[in-house]
C-alpha cells in the first residue's frame, strides 16, 4: 500500500508539473483518437507501448482482451458499453485489439471445466472464443508448444477484431472508411508489436 501512495506523491510533484497545461486542458473534455482493447494482464500498458499521452487512448481492459459480439441486453454490458460509447459518442477514428504472449487467458481457453473451480466466471466469460481452440488444431496439425501458444493468441485477436464488426455502428463506419480496425501482437520480452495485415494474412513487425 505504501508503494501506491508514494507513487501518487511522486506523480503529482513530477509528471502532472511536467504536463500541467494538458491536464487542464483535460479537465473538463477528452478527444481520444483511438479504442485500444487490451488484455487486463498486469505487463500490458497500452499509453507506454504506443507513446501516447492522457487523453489520446480510450482503453478497455479485460480477460483475454475479447470483444462480444453486439447484443442489445438488459444485461450489464462493460465492454460493450465501453465500446459504444467510443464509437458513438466520442467518435474514435480508429480501433485497436491488443493481445499479447504468454496471456494467460488465452492459454485457459484450452483447459478443461474442472480448473475453472475458483473462476466460474472466467470460464463463462472465456466461452466467447471458445472457436479459438478449434481453429488452432485445423491450422496447427504438429507444432511446438511456444507455436501453438502463439498461433492461440494470434487468432483470438482476429475473432475479436471478427466480432467488432458485428457491430452495426462500426460495420457502418467501417465500411464507410470512417474508422480503421488493427489488430496487435504484443511481445512483452522482446518490446516487439505485429500488426495484422490483411492482405497478406500476417502478423507483421511495426518498424519505424
Amino acid at each position: 500500500m505504501k508503494k501506491l501512495f508514494t507513487g501518487v506523491a511522486r506523480f503529482r510533484r513530477e509528471d502532472f508539473e511536467s504536463h500541467r497545461e494538458l491536464f487542464q486542458e483535460l479537465g473538463r473534455q477528452q478527444k481520444p483518437h483511438t479504442l485500444f482493447i487490451s488484455c487486463s494482464d498486469s505487463r500490458i500498458d497500452p499509453n507506454l507501448i504506443t507513446g501516447s499521452l492522457p487523453g489520446e487512448l480510450f482503453i478497455v481492459r479485460n480477460v483475454a482482451n475479447i470483444v462480444p459480439p453486439y447484443r442489445v441486453t438488459e444485461e450489464y454490458v462493460g465492454t460493450t458499453s465501453a465500446i459504444e460509447y467510443a464509437v458513438q459518442e466520442l467518435e474514435v477514428g480508429t480501433i485497436v485489439v491488443c493481445g499479447h504472449s504468454n496471456c494467460g487467458g488465452c492459454a485457459a481457453i484450452n483447459q478443461p471445466a474442472e480448473a475453472f473451480v475458483n473462476t466460474p466466471n472466467v470460464r463463462r466469460w472465456l466461452d466467447i472464443s471458445s472457436e479459438v481452440q478449434g481453429r488452432v488444431e485445423r491450422q496447427m496439425v504438429e507444432g511446438t508448444p511456444e507455436e501453438r501458444e502463439w498461433l492461440t493468441e494470434q487468432i483470438n485477436i482476429l475473432v475479436q477484431m471478427r466480432n467488432l464488426l458485428s457491430y452495426p455502428y462500426i460495420r457502418e463506419r467501417f465500411d464507410n472508411g470512417k474508422l480503421s480496425l488493427l489488430g496487435w501482437y504484443y511481445i512483452i520480452e522482446t518490446g516487439e508489436v505485429f500488426n495484422f495485415n490483411d492482405q497478406t494474412k500476417l502478423f507483421e513487425l511495426v518498424e519505424g
